[in-house]
């Protein structure tokens, strides 16, 4: 008998998410000279900081860094979300988080599917933030109708998709040669399409209803409207970007430039304007695609989210309307209230981090100490931050608006509805936060385990 060698998921997802970056610099040229822009600047940024590519490497973090994406997609119907569920499982991509988008203006509400254990998120860190179109919270009850009747008759997987995912499930994986046919089906999914599902009346009702319903109606599938590669230096590749023929969005959203990075800051290329075929043969145009760039920092805690979210909504406010320089100006004075250093950012219990056994500790056969302050004092353990792999509602919603245009639409504001998101997904979603706090803690147990010999 011969046993069939299945592919782990961890070697799935990278050949994936390459197949879908090339996939995606030949559908926009743009993207592959971002790619460019940032690999340059991530280079100069680690000849010009020694310490900072000394950090990275002992966090395990430097390996990573260049093949480091995140996707968007967008669904209108529980079926497709659910299937997509099942698609990304092949990949070992799980649903963690739930952001509620509304909050924004914004009729969706989305997860991200992404690897969950240190070892797949060092091998690949592919997540892909995936929303789902409310149309419950569209206003007009006949273009509310119009998109349900047009959703239900597409099928937006392939027949050779399905049945992998299907062989995936019943065998407990893929073989090599099974792989690469799946990641040629499941792309498909994700690609673009030129020709529209309707006519060009329809497109207008919905596009000026809101810009992203006609994005996710009007197609024959949920193109992937925008990869990111991962810099080290996102102010750079802002300030660098006209120059290299792409026009950036108005300003960086999320927190402000810091010593020791939080969270998470993104920023874009605008989306481009792409010729389309509509029904009955009408000539039109869409934007919906673009280049997104972001930066990483630690994950915060409850109490460094909370703190985080209030700083974030006071720099909003007061930044309002001003360029990218004031905005930014505004924002590092109103975060000057969060410590810009991880050791007391540690102690404030604001972030997350990782426990190891320093080289000394590694040759100390037994510590009658189980205080791990008084083990770091000793320079028996030291301590890393843990990265936040995660998305952030407002900068997400932020990226969308301007891209999609559209601006906040206040009858779509306060709807979170995590339960019928859940109920659409086919399963729960797994709080983000626990999973930086089992980290942390796994990673304190193993360090007292070792040193107990």
């Amino acid at each position: 008998m011969t046993l069939t060698t299945l592919l782990p998921t961890d070697e799935v997802r990278d050949r994936f998410s390459k197949a879908m970056s090339a996939m995606y610099q030949t559908e926009v040229p743009q993207y592959g000279t971002l790619l460019e822009l940032v690999e340059s600047v991530n280079q100069e940024t680690l000849r010009q900081q020694p310490e900072l590519r000394r950090r990275l490497e002992a966090q395990g973090e430097l390996a990573r860094l260049s093949v480091e994406r995140h996707g968007a997609i967008r669904v209108g119907t529980a079926a497709e979300l659910s299937m997509l569920r099942r698609l990304f499982a092949v990949m070992g991509m799980y649903p963690v988080g739930y952001y509620d988008l509304s909050e924004a203006g914004v009729p969706v509400h989305s997860t991200a599917f992404r690897p969950i254990d240190d070892e797949a998120l060092a091998c690949n860190p592919f997540r892909v933030f995936t929303s789902l179109l409310r149309l419950e919270l569209i206003e007009s009850e006949t273009l509310r109708q119009r998109s349900e009747e047009i959703l239900v008759k597409r099928d937006i997987f392939t027949p050779g998709a399905r049945e992998l995912i299907e062989r995936h499930e019943t065998h407990g994986g893929l073989t090599s040669a099974e792989a690469d046919q799946f990641v040629k089906e499941a792309l498909e999914t994700f690609r673009w399409h030129q020709d529209a599902t309707v006519d060009l009346d329809t497109y207008h009702a919905l596009h000026d209803e809101h810009r992203l319903i006609a994005d996710v109606v009007c197609f024959r599938g949920p193109h992937i409207n925008h990869l990111t590669p991962r810099t080290l230096d996102i102010d750079e590749v802002q300030r660098r970007m006209p120059g290299m023929g792409m026009n950036p969005k108005a300003v960086i959203e999320g927190p402000p430039r810091r010593e020791y990075p939080i969270l998470l800051r993104q920023t874009s290329f605008k989306a481009l304007e792409e010729s389309i075929r509509f029904a009955g043969d009408a000539q039109g145009t869409h934007t919906a695609r673009f280049g997104e760039i972001e930066q990483r920092g630690v994950a915060l805690t409850p109490k460094g989210r909370a703190l985080y979210d209030q700083l974030l909504n006071e720099g909003r406010k007061q930044a309002a309307g001003l360029d990218n320089d004031s905005h930014q100006t505004v924002m590092k004075n109103v975060f000057a209230k969060f410590p810009d250093n991880d050791e007391a950012m540690r102690r404030e219990g604001l972030a997350y981090f990782h426990y190891h056994l320093t080289a000394v500790g590694q040759g100390a056969k037994e510590s009658a100490s189980s205080d791990i302050e008084a083990l770091i004092e000793q320079g028996l353990v030291e301590v890393q931050p843990i990265t936040y792999e995660d998305f952030l509602p407002v900068s997400a919603a932020g990226i969308f608006q301007s891209n999609l245009g559209g601006g906040q639409n206040e009858a779509y504001a306060g709807n979170a509805n995590r339960d019928a998101f859940e109920e659409a997904l086919g399963a729960q979603v797994t709080d983000e936060l626990s999973l930086y706090a089992e980290r942390e803690n796994a990673s304190k147990a193993k360090v007292l385990a070792s040193l107990k010999g």
